[in-house]
């Protein structure tokens, strides 16, 4: 087992969490038009469709989403250690290790939560991913699985995970349950129990502790930050991404010019005009668009033009999206440059 000291990597205060069937790269990169520096999640992608699949599809991304963490699920420590080297190859700045997904395939598949059961297999997964690259390596948990859900199940989990060298412990702040609930339950039902991940880090001030579930504002972000090193923000940020339009100042101390929705499509064109000339569907790049201008006259229409859009490329797919932004802009939105 790896005897390396953690905390290799550069921590972000905020990040936007992976999500199955919504952080693909197209949705990565409209948020990367919101915020330059909160670290972004792939999906959740398996250790056995890295090994079988299509890599490329997997693991593509454009350079300007860094930084960027791709996100794995599996058990076999050795499988691991090769997808981890192969996130390396491929540029991205971080690997994290699923341990909170609660859902049946997931299960089946002996990863996900049901992992919090078998530390020892956590560790040695970290451990052989640790050894395999330089990248700094991660664990996203639950506070507890079932009925072993005390603080102390969790501190045990951790001490152990963290002897292996995890670089930061990701702590969904409710317990999962690996029957009765589907995986949207398993985010809604379980109580939050913020206080203990704040436990958690008074306990254990050597390690990165951050913090998810539950929190939709950016007040919130910052009273967290009082008590842990980082908040990582999952469908709050996908049903409204401007949501993150005052992270970089607020979070990151960076100075910006005030933007709109507006200004963050219009900026998104260049990226509609690349990506649909590649070959990439439109209708999968627009769908990550719909929740914009939620509550603003005109977002019926632009909701309605956007969803299941013919299947148009370069020119004239952004050509489409400008027709559907004026009805929100109150004219035509200006041509990708």
């Amino acid at each position: 087992m790896s005897a390396t000291a953690p905390n290799r990597g550069v921590l972000r205060p905020i990040s936007v969490a992976p999500m199955m069937d919504r952080t693909d790269r197209h949705f990565r990169a409209l948020m990367r038009r919101v915020s330059r520096r909160a670290l972004l999640y792939t999906e959740m992608v398996t250790a056995q469709a890295l090994k079988h699949g299509d890599r490329r599809r997997h693991l593509d991304f454009s350079p300007e989403e860094h930084p960027i963490s791709l996100q794995l699920g599996g058990d076999d420590p050795a499988l691991l250690a090769d997808c981890a080297k192969l996130a390396e190859d491929w540029g991205y700045d971080e690997v994290n290790l699923n341990v909170g997904c609660p859902s049946d395939r997931v299960q089946a598949g002996r990863f996900g939560a049901v992992l919090m059961l078998d530390p020892a297999r956590v560790a040695e997964c970290v451990a052989k991913m640790r050894d395999a690259v330089a990248l700094p390596v991660t664990v996203k948990h639950r506070i507890g699985v079932d009925d072993q859900d005390s603080y102390e199940h969790m501190l045990g989990f951790v001490d152990v995970v963290a002897a292996a060298g995890c670089d930061r412990f990701t702590v969904h702040a409710r317990k999962a349950w690996l029957s009765g609930l589907s995986p949207k339950e398993n985010r809604e039902i379980p109580p939050l129990r913020y206080e203990e991940v704040h436990r958690l880090k008074a306990e254990r001030p050597h390690l990165q502790i951050e913090v998810n579930g539950g929190l939709n504002t950016p007040d919130a972000w910052a009273a967290q930050l009082e008590r842990v090193d980082a908040v990582m923000i999952g469908r709050a940020a996908y049903d409204d991404p401007f949501v993150f339009s005052t992270v970089d100042a607020r979070f990151f101390g960076e100075d910006s010019a005030p933007f709109d929705e507006l200004d963050v499509v219009r900026s998104f064109l260049p990226y509609v005009a690349e990506r649909t000339a590649a070959g990439d569907g439109l209708r999968h790049i627009t769908r990550h668009l719909l929740n914009l201008f939620n509550g603003r006259p005109g977002a019926r229409r632009w909701r309605q033009r956007l969803t299941n859009p013919p299947a148009l490329r370069g020119d004239a797919a952004v050509a489409l999206v400008n027709e559907a932004l004026a009805a929100v802009s109150g004219g035509a939105g200006p041509e990708a440059a």
